[in-house]
């Protein structure tokens, strides 16, 4: 453990904050399930722009989305040095996971999986795709988030005004509609394009410096 931080909850929670509650109660965000298709096998290309793979010549299919955050501590204090994975379906619903549907549909030009490592403003920022459902679930974008000495923070981030999300088992295992909301975010038009949305997701982990 990170002789400059040590957890604040046992069981490795996190918060994450909106800016409606930026000035309200700080709540930990639920914890939630990795999946089954976490990337096994993985492109050479894992930088943040997940619409362009090295080799491809045509760019992923679907909406263009800018997804940006940042990652905090309790005392809503930037993070270093964390590292920040997102993965999830390409526009025809399948994942990069050798078993995450059917591998003759599978986008060339979808990475699939990026990631980031923050540097002092705690920051990060992926180019990804508007997330689309699948059997079972409705849109969602996984993201971890590591950082040395402290076990893997998992969540999913999905799209706030999908119908879809009224149904999703995993969403709506989320009692608590306070906390559950905190994981719906809206992905909105960027301004003068009609064809590419941003989001912002900001995730602040249940550890606070040790002083």
């Amino acid at each position: 453990m990170s002789s400059r931080r040590h957890l604040l909850f046992a069981a490795g929670g996190a918060l994450l904050v909106s800016p409606a509650l930026a000035l309200a109660e700080r709540l930990l965000t639920p914890r939630q399930t990795l999946g089954p298709f976490y990337p096994d096998q993985l492109l050479l290309d894992r930088d943040n722009d997940l619409v362009r793979v090295d080799g491809q010549a045509a760019e992923a299919r679907g909406i263009r989305v800018q997804l940006h955050g940042s990652i905090l501590d309790a005392g809503g204090r930037p993070l270093a040095g964390a590292l920040v994975e997102i993965w999830q379906v390409d526009a025809n619903g399948i994942y990069l996971h050798s078993r995450g549907g059917d591998r003759q549909r599978l986008d060339p030009g979808f990475q699939g999986y990026g990631r980031f490592t923050t540097a002092a403003d705690g920051r990060y920022r992926f180019r990804t795709i508007r997330p689309v459902p699948y059997p079972g679930r409705t849109p969602h974008i996984h993201l971890a988030v590591t950082l040395p000495g402290i076990p893997r923070f998992a969540t999913q981030c999905y799209v706030h005004g999908e119908l879809l999300n009224q149904r999703d088992g995993l969403l709506n295992a989320i009692r608590d509609p306070r906390l559950r909301e905190l994981l719906v975010v809206p992905f909105v038009p960027v301004s003068g394009q009609s064809d590419e949305q941003i989001a912002r997701f900001d995730v602040v982990l249940g550890i606070t410096p040790s002083f």
